[in-house]
């Protein structure tokens, strides 16, 4: 199967969604409305109706045209996928969750084989994709023009062009070939931890000490040197395949 509207947000469940939810998993989705009614709500913390509601209660998101497989469907509407354009740790077959079966149209051709195809020449360098997103907000599992989280960005941009890379921080940084701190070069990743924890956040290298990422401290996706708060957790350099 593959996704039939813009964007749909993959949940950790059934029942994950809040009632400010509605518009996200209504069958015809309003997912500009939906953030809309998530940013009347700035102050909340992970516990209130706002963008950091989302957490623990969205996994990523899958955008029209990408495809599904369906592992279960429940009798609510609700179908359990896993994304094959998604690599996850969490299943081999790809990253798990749920999503509403009204977002997804059945597909003659298997999808879940193919991988995307890289833009067209000529094709712009990581740096320039990842710029064309400055300025978004900030979302939490988002992998679309809509917004993205520091992890959906990396993803997003190697997949437009043409190359498949992990969907969380921590599995991107297993897939990088290790870069020596000092040695980092324009589009290399950042990756950060603090002392005993997994990887919480990555960016993109623009330069030694500076790059591109989507902060959700400060709500919006920036290109800036690392402040010393960010030097404190930075924990490796990585790089990923990529063209351009």
């Amino acid at each position: 199967m593959r996704v039939g509207v813009e964007v749909t947000t993959v949940w950790t469940g059934p029942e994950a969604p809040r009632r400010v939810d509605a518009l996200a998993v209504a069958d015809h989705p309003d997912p500009v409305g939906w953030l809309a009614l998530l940013d009347t709500r700035p102050d909340d913390d992970e516990a209130g109706d706002g963008r950091l509601g989302l957490h623990g209660r969205v996994h990523t998101q899958v955008v029209a045209g990408e495809p599904v497989v369906v592992v279960a469907e429940h009798p609510s509407g609700w179908v359990e996928v896993v994304l094959p354009w998604q690599p996850a740790s969490e299943d081999p077959r790809g990253y798990p969750g749920w999503v509403r079966r009204a977002h997804l149209l059945r597909d003659d051709v298997s999808r879940a084989e193919r991988r995307p195809e890289p833009l067209d020449p000529p094709v712009p360098g990581v740096l320039e994709l990842a710029r064309e997103h400055l300025g978004l907000r900030y979302l939490w599992g988002g992998t679309s023009h809509l917004g993205y989280d520091c992890s959906g960005l990396v993803h997003h941009v190697w997949r437009e062009l043409g190359v498949v890379v992990p969907r969380d921080a921590d599995v991107q940084h297993t897939a990088c070939q290790p870069v020596e701190l000092g040695d980092e070069q324009p589009g290399d990743l950042y990756f950060f931890a603090r002392p005993g924890r997994p990887i919480h956040h990555v960016g993109i290298v623009v330069e030694p000490g500076v790059m591109i990422h989507a902060s959700e401290t400060g709500g919006w996706l920036v290109e800036e040197p690392l402040s010393p708060a960010r030097l404190e957790t930075r924990y490796a350099a990585g790089r990923l395949p990529f063209i351009g």
